[in-house]
């Protein structure tokens, strides 16, 4: 099979990325990068890296200042309504979920379905229930966000994302608010929908989650996930966990310290 056959998940050229609060700053400059359909990538960097503004372009939310992004093959600076079907195979899980605070769950979680494949409330409700089940969010589904815990509008943002069954998974930091107990849950839920979710037929998903820590990152330390770091507006592709901990990069070490609170 050709390259065109199966173009990579994300194909980024020399790319340099605006913030989006002020788009003629540049927070990246000059990545490269190619993920291929299946892979696990963590992209890790301290607060204020420009994590949140690369994963925003890696969606097709902003165009690059500089170079080209591709998903699946198609330039994301030409995406308009005739590419939606193309971008509807990326779903986005947002820091701090990002949810519609006068809908409840259960609308949150509806609105892919509703917007995007025009279901009514009605027509939407067998997956959005199977959905809720999935998150363990059907005690909570009728509350609006204002009303949740942070733990549980994570897990709520997720769902949504996950309404149009993307191929390519975005998440902005998905373990950073969490407790202990959501965490761990997190991390084993990530990696059965990248190995083949039932849910979704065991079909695998392509998966991107940026960190801050990466020291919280027990269950996914083995040589299958790749690792990139951003630092001083460069993206460097690490590799895998032992050329992780190999790094002698000072913000590595750093990121993969235990941090205080845990040694208390």
């Amino acid at each position: 099979m050709n390259e065109n056959q199966n173009p990579a998940a994300i194909e980024m050229r020399d790319v340099s990325v605006g913030a989006m609060r002020d788009t003629s700053f540049t927070v990246v400059e000059d990545a490269n990068w190619t993920v291929a359909p299946g892979e696990f990538w963590v992209i890790a960097g301290q607060q204020h890296s420009g994590k949140s503004d690369f994963l925003m372009l890696t969606a097709g939310l902003m165009s690059p200042v500089k170079g080209s992004c591709q998903l699946f093959g198609r330039d994301t600076r030409t995406f308009g309504e005739a590419e939606l079907a193309e971008r509807l195979r990326v779903g986005l899980v947002f820091a701090g979920g990002q949810l519609f605070n006068h809908l409840t769950i259960r609308e949150n979680v509806a609105l892919p379905l509703q917007y995007h494949r025009n279901l009514s409330a009605g027509g939407a409700a067998p997956e959005v229930q199977t959905l809720l089940e999935l998150m363990e969010l059907t005690p909570l589904a009728d509350i609006t966000p204002a009303n949740v815990s942070g733990n549980w509008l994570q897990r709520a943002a997720l769902a949504r994302a996950l309404a149009l069954k993307p191929e390519l998974l975005l998440l902005d930091n998905p373990l950073g608010r969490l407790d202990a107990r959501h965490r761990q849950w997190w991390l084993r839920f990530l990696d059965r929908l990248w190995r083949g979710h039932e849910w979704l037929g065991g079909k695998p998903v392509t998966l991107v989650a940026t960190t801050d820590d990466l020291s919280r990152l027990a269950g996914w330390r083995d040589e299958a996930r790749r690792f990139a770091l951003l630092k001083d507006k460069r993206f460097t592709a690490l590799g895998s966990w032992s050329r992780v901990e190999a790094s002698n990069d000072p913000v590595v070490k750093e990121l993969l310290a235990v941090p205080l609170a845990a040694t208390m």
